[in-house]
């Protein structure tokens, strides 16, 4: 259980981080007297944006999953599903923050979105299994 809470934790924190940039961002956009509703898929603000929406999307889901998983299954199945599942979050926002463009597709962002869905799933299909 104290892995589910650490990576809780972390996944949270990355919430609240991609939260600030999206802030930070907006500040250096407005004194540049830019647009607070970019739409051009390499402005920073967007990219900044879309990482930090992108998380909030999927995070709460994991955090529950983490918890109950932690929770209910046998230590090496959670431990291994709940650190993948954080490691593949963190590798898809920096794939996010470090692309040049969202309409590129980056290696990061692939291995951290398949990531995503691959232990999700696994997450939630353990959590129906062990309860």
């Amino acid at each position: 259980m104290t892995t589910a809470i650490i990576c809780t934790a972390i996944l949270a924190a990355l919430v609240f981080l991609l939260g600030f940039n999206v802030s930070r961002l907006r500040g250096v956009t407005a004194k540049a007297n830019g647009s607070q509703m970019p739409s051009d898929p390499a402005s920073p603000l967007l990219i900044a944006i879309r990482a930090h929406g992108n998380a909030a999307e999927y995070v709460p889901t994991m955090i529950v999953l983490f918890l109950l998983v932690g929770l209910h299954s046998p230590a090496w199945l959670a431990i291994t599903l709940i650190v993948g599942g954080t490691l593949s979050r963190l590798i898809h926002a920096f794939g996010m923050l470090t692309a040049p463009s969202l309409a590129d597709q980056t290696p990061w962002r692939l291995i951290g979105a398949m990531g995503t869905y691959v232990f999700g799933v696994a997450l939630a299909v353990v959590t129906a299994f062990t309860l």
